[in-house]
């Protein structure tokens, strides 16, 4: 009996890991497909697109899916998505904004909101919890792209605000509105990047105790969890201490 139990117990784990990526794939394959209908269809000249395909690699999303993901934008039987942000205040006073994609503003609004006020938080007005954040364009080169001082100067030809170099590549920072045109320049001397996207970074950050972290942690996956929310961002720190107590 407890032989079986346990292989039960395993088999729902699976289930829910097979669900969960499942889900993460379907998020993946809709960014890549409304990347390519704002832009064009080819990655090589479409920046959001040659993001939103390499966060799909690194998760393993498989090419034909990727293929179909682009081609749907283009078809006779796309859906209009609209990228929509939400912001609040999660439990311990952290402040979340969460970007969605979505072909129904009301029911991904309900759903949010529902998140939030069962979870500890409250939903707010748009700019409620941005102003905790600064919106920057970040573009990311592998470490091999070269040295940090060719990076750096590539970086002030390219008109970029600034550079963070370190052991897992480089970053180059720049205003929102200067992202396309930083990254061409950047192409130009350094070649293609991994990645260049928009960011929200918090300006001021919130510690948060064991108890709070616990609610705030549970906010953020049923945030996640959610078909339409394609991520959640927050300016909480969260101590190695409370991190080994939750397990993390």
């Amino acid at each position: 009996m407890a032989g079986h139990s346990q292989f039960k117990n395993i088999m729902h784990r699976k289930g829910a890991k097979d669900a969960k990526r499942a889900k993460l794939f379907t998020k993946l394959a809709r960014e890549i497909t409304v990347a390519a209908k704002l832009g064009m269809p080819d990655p090589a000249y479409n920046a959001r697109l040659r993001t939103a395909i390499a966060d799909a690699k690194a998760e393993s999303l498989p090419r034909e899916n990727i293929e179909r993901a682009i081609k749907k934008a283009t078809g006779a039987d796309q859906e209009n998505y609209e990228e929509v942000r939400y912001e609040g205040m999660g439990p311990g006073g952290v402040a979340l904004i969460v970007e969605a994609l979505t072909n129904n503003r009301n029911r991904t609004a309900t759903e949010v909101r529902t998140a939030f006020g069962k979870h500890g938080g409250t939903m707010g007005a748009t700019g409620s919890a941005a102003h905790n954040f600064q919106r920057i364009g970040a573009i990311h080169y592998a470490k091999t792209a070269g040295s940090d001082d060719k990076v750096m100067e590539a970086a002030i030809e390219a008109g970029a605000d600034d550079v963070q170099s370190g052991a897992g590549g480089h970053d180059i920072l720049c205003a929102p509105d200067s992202l396309h045109a930083v990254q061409k320049a950047l192409e130009a001397a350094l070649g293609p990047s991994e990645t260049a996207k928009l960011e929200w970074r918090p300006t001021v950050t919130v510690d948060v105790s064991f108890e709070k972290a616990q609610e705030l942690m549970e906010l953020i996956e049923v945030l996640d969890d959610d078909d339409d929310v394609q991520r959640v961002i927050g300016n909480y720190e969260i101590s190695e201490e409370v991190m080994a107590r939750l397990g993390g």
